[in-house]
């Protein structure tokens, strides 16, 4: 399976999105149920029961949320590795930096002929970590602005 951009929704969708998504999730925030079924009313013919695992429809809930936000999204397998411009795209930074940060070690990827990949998995693990990192860095700059505030 390749990865799958999804454009934008038009005005009339993301308000579908919208209804739709508040409609979803308040059926799953009152359900304890390990399976839910969706059934289609099409008048007089017969439509198929669906039996869906309530993660599938936290799934669904997820892309109604960016649909109704009008912004793209980018389906990605798991087990998908990225070009550096895909990379870059996917942490919202340049593909210069990927590179920097691949050639310091603190990305992994492999080299196919003179071409980089990187596994989504390792995507996600460098996100998790910047993201810890920030927020060490906020709370030992918070620390210190409060201790600022009481020298004044």
């Amino acid at each position: 399976m390749s990865q799958q951009i999804l454009e934008p929704a038009s005005e009339a969708e993301a308000e579908m999105a919208a209804a739709a998504r508040a409609c979803l999730v308040a059926a799953l925030d009152h359900s304890k149920a390990e399976t839910i079924t969706v059934t289609i009313e099409t008048g007089a013919a017969t439509a198929p029961v669906l039996h869906l695992p309530p993660r599938a429809l936290r799934f669904f809930a997820d892309v109604l949320r960016q649909m109704a936000k009008r912004e793209p999204m980018l389906l990605v397998p798991q087990k998908c590795e990225l070009t550096t411009q895909e990379a870059a795209a996917f942490l919202n930074v340049s593909r210069p930096f990927v590179i920097k940060e691949i050639e310091a070690g603190r990305l992994h990827c492999r080299m196919v002929n003179s071409h980089r990949r990187i596994e989504f998995e390792e995507l996600v693990r460098y996100r998790d970590e910047q993201k810890k990192r920030s927020e060490e860095a906020l709370k030992k700059l918070r620390v210190a602005s409060d201790a600022m505030g009481e020298e004044i």
